[in-house]
């Protein structure tokens, strides 16, 4: 123990370090990220849940009427609203629970009115704080406001707010909301079965065989991350729809509804659980498998014994995400959901076809919950994760076998000519003029300006909004990371730290798009300002996809010493310049793959962003999902196929121009 930690004051209690410059530089750093992230996930979660519990109601009890006779007198008895109604039912209870916007005309607690009758109307709050309308003119307190028959027309209530269950109670009580969870539930299940399933066998393909082209595979696997969720649901259209060109295979059963969510879904989400698999498999000993060997174990029970406990953990982390990213999608389910609903597609049918945005919220928490669980769950299964390789462990290689890894390459064809011909299907609709009647190529499609997804410029934007969340997003990231990772002390600071970095997973893109309806377009709100512009799809693009990148940049960092953080103390260097001529150069081949892994995801991602976007910041992935609506299906694939193209040109420019600064940056690792 040192002197220095093991002094005490005369009094008893031990001396405290004194912090350095560079401590609390950095420990600023922490907060002034944290507190992005409170402004941008934390604060908007809290308005949004605010929303689900607020109810409102309309109280007939504050609002006073008195009546004229012919001659315009006012010699009768003045009304109370609510007695009136009790007295003719003109207004059913049912009727008096109301969004926030609602209004209730008074004109129906009087059977016999007359818009053109001489009889004169005096109303009034009950109370100093009682609100009513006349026309859109807002009137407050006890003083009698007269108007005519023709002006009592335009006299309404506005709902009184208030806290309880009641949205939940309404929403558990409707059967065709609360279908949307059942239906949810099995897709979700159903897709991660069998998504998970082909992963697996297509990455035990990869790791366990010796057959050819496994990096043409491995690429093609790749492609569902390029394209936005909406694609695939196109194709199937164009194959399967009412007029698709597999039509017959069907034999009669419709492709919208749950045969189409689970086809598209275990489409965009097989890159996923691939590449989790892929990991867990690429670790195995390769003395575990001797030992069977040795002792004469069956190929068969090797797999059961061997293999599928060493990729138990990558198969449970994979089956979470896969399940988390069906039930959250929105895109999919909206092109080809057809009637059957899910609760991604239930929010946004709330929000923008009916404008009930606490229904909306309330659809909002209870799809967080089974996502928010299902992170849970898999952050708990990777703590129980153990080391499978050690300093001594051996790296399996895979021994040639011709009948294998002919019916190896045989699966990993079928599952490429699949996703080939999802991608195949797009860019052939894109380019047909007029299916099914006019099969000749045009490229009048992408003339996107004649459509109303919102033309070439939706196309601009979405690059503009993939280069600057790129950009801004990679920069925030990796330095929260390394003031996290590097920090001394502060052990609560970075505790809350790292639980904000790793909620956003958790949380819907859908729900955090609505959470930023209530809480930016809020004109109490100092920060309403950047609300309808391409700031605020700057900053929950960010937010959206943090931790995936977070955990990036902390595996990345993980890797170096702590010997570099000394060394530069003792020769009294600055933090920032160690961060900037050692942390970066080193860690920059993560900084590269966060910077593209934002860029792609900025392009593809709609369910965050179709809540927020302005005429003037239309994207692409949301024009997309605009031409389909509007029955523009070719257009809509003509635009996701320029998403996927752009994204793959990303790519490549990502890795011609890794490898030139990598081979300066990085030579050392080669010494």
């Amino acid at each position: 123990m040192s002197l220095v930690a093991s002094a005490k004051l005369p009094s008893g209690k031990p001396l405290s370090a004194k912090l350095g410059r560079d401590d609390v530089l950095m420990r600023g750093f922490i907060l002034v990220i944290a507190l992005y992230l409170i402004i941008t996930l934390a604060f908007p979660l809290y308005a949004m849940l605010s929303k689900a519990f607020s109810t409102f109601q309309f109280d007939l009890t504050q609002i006073e009427i008195q009546v004229s006779n012919e001659n315009g007198d006012f010699d009768g008895p003045v009304l109370s609203a609510a007695e009136l109604n009790q007295k003719l039912g003109a207004i059913p209870s049912d009727e008096m629970a109301t969004s926030s916007d609602g209004r209730l005309s008074l004109v129906p607690l009087f059977p016999d009115f007359s818009f053109r009758s001489p009889v004169l109307y005096k109303v009034r709050g009950t109370s100093d704080d009682a609100v009513f309308l006349i026309g859109s003119e807002r009137k407050v307190g006890t003083d009698w406001q007269e108007v005519d028959s023709n002006t009592f027309r335009k006299v309404v209530l506005r709902p009184v707010k208030d806290v309880g269950i009641s949205n939940f109670l309404t929403y558990f009580s409707t059967p065709s909301l609360f279908r949307s969870i059942q239906n949810s539930l099995f897709i979700s299940i159903v897709s991660t079965v069998i998504t998970v399933s082909l992963a697996f066998a297509f990455a035990y393909c990869l790791s366990r065989s010796c057959m050819k082209y496994k990096g043409a595979f491995k690429l093609v696997a790749m492609a569902p991350i390029l394209v936005p969720s909406l694609l695939p649901g196109i194709a199937l259209v164009y194959l399967f729809g009412n007029q698709g060109m597999l039509k017959s295979v069907m034999m009669g059963e419709s492709i919208y509804g749950p045969y189409g969510i689970v086809l598209g879904s275990v489409f965009f989400t097989f890159p996923h659980a691939m590449i989790i698999i892929t990991t867990a498999l690429a670790i195995s000993d390769a003395r575990l498998y001797e030992a069977a060997v040795s002792l004469r174990a069956s190929a068969w029970k090797t797999f059961w014994t061997v293999t599928i406990p060493g990729a138990r953990y990558g198969l449970i982390s994979a089956a979470f995400v896969v399940f988390n990213l069906v039930i959250t999608d929105f895109g999919l389910p909206k092109v080809i959901g057809g009637q059957y609903n899910m609760l991604a597609v239930d929010i946004y049918k709330q929000v923008i076809g009916q404008q009930n945005f606490e229904m909306g919220a309330v659809v909002s928490v209870v799809l967080l919950m089974p996502a928010f669980l299902a992170f849970f769950v898999d952050r708990q299964v990777q703590k129980k994760q153990v080391a499978l390789l050690s300093a001594r462990s051996v790296v399996y290689e895979p021994k040639p076998d011709k009948r294998f890894d002919w019916g190896c390459f045989t699966y990993c064809s079928l599952i490429a000519l699949f996703i080939l011909a999802i991608l195949g299907v797009c860019q052939y609709a894109a380019l047909i003029k007029f299916w099914p009647y006019d099969l000749s190529l045009s490229l009048k499609n992408y003339n996107f300006d004649l459509t109303d997804g919102g033309g070439w410029e939706a196309y601009s934007n979405s690059i503009k909004l993939g280069l600057l969340t790129a950009f801004f997003g990679t920069i925030v990231v990796f330095t929260g990371a390394y003031m996290v990772d590097k920090t001394r002390g502060f052990a609560t600071g970075r505790g809350l730290f790292q639980f904000l970095a790793m909620l956003p997973m958790a949380i819907p893109g859908m729900v955090l798009g609505l959470a930023y309806i209530f809480f930016f377009n809020n004109p109490d709100n100092p920060l309403n300002a950047i609300y309808g512009t391409m700031t605020i799809l700057v900053i929950v693009t960010v937010t959206h996809f943090y931790t995936v990148s977070h955990l990036t940049a902390v595996t990345a960092l993980k890797q170096m010493d702590g010997e570099f953080e000394s060394v530069a103390s003792s020769l009294k260097q600055p933090f920032y310049k160690l961060f900037a001529r050692v942390t970066v150069p080193v860690c920059l081949p993560a900084i590269l793959d966060i910077a593209i892994y934002l860029f792609v995801n900025a392009m593809t991602t709609v369910s965050a962003v179709v809540f927020l976007y302005s005429s003037d910041t239309t994207l692409a992935s949301v024009a997309v999902l605009n031409m389909d609506d509007a029955g523009d299906i070719a257009p809509a694939a003509a635009m996701g196929m320029m998403i996927f193209y752009t994204n793959a040109f990303a790519r490549i420019v990502h890795l011609v121009l890794s490898k030139g600064i990598l081979k300066r940056t990085q030579a050392w690792r080669t010494r």
